[in-house]
């Protein structure tokens, strides 16, 4: 696969319900206070879930904060992300917001509608 899934996001209006149900349901570890645009989460509500060596998977997040909307999301690794989008735009999709980074640098994000109105986003390197 040229452009992996490499993240994927749960979001929505409480973070922290959202973090106890999801510890509760599938037994994930998402401790708040991870770095993250502002663009993508509350940036005190972002959490990664944290990683189980035994049983590895696809790294992922749980955010949002008051008066975001709820979702679920999938992010592709790409090598420019103002690329990426600019593509996604030219192929009849929609620039939502990007590239934005957090604070902390090291990545970049942005996400998109497809043409079908489903939200993808895209991460790459700061």
């Amino acid at each position: 696969m040229a452009n992996p899934v490499v993240h994927f996001e749960i979001a929505g209006p409480d973070p922290a319900q959202l973090r106890r149900y999801y510890g509760e349901l599938f037994g994930w570890s998402a401790p708040a206070g991870s770095p993250v645009a502002p663009e993508v989460s509350q940036v005190d509500e972002y959490s990664f879930i944290e990683a189980d060596v035994a049983s590895p998977g696809i790294p992922g997040g749980i955010g949002g904060g008051a008066g975001r909307d709820p979702r679920a999301m999938f992010y592709v690794g790409v090598p420019d992300v103002e690329e990426a989008l600019a593509e996604a735009e030219r192929l009849g999709g929609t620039r939502v917001f990007g590239p934005a980074h957090n604070a902390a640098g090291g990545v970049v994000v942005g996400h998109f509608t497809d043409p079908a109105g489903n939200l993808i986003g895209v991460a790459g390197p700061a």
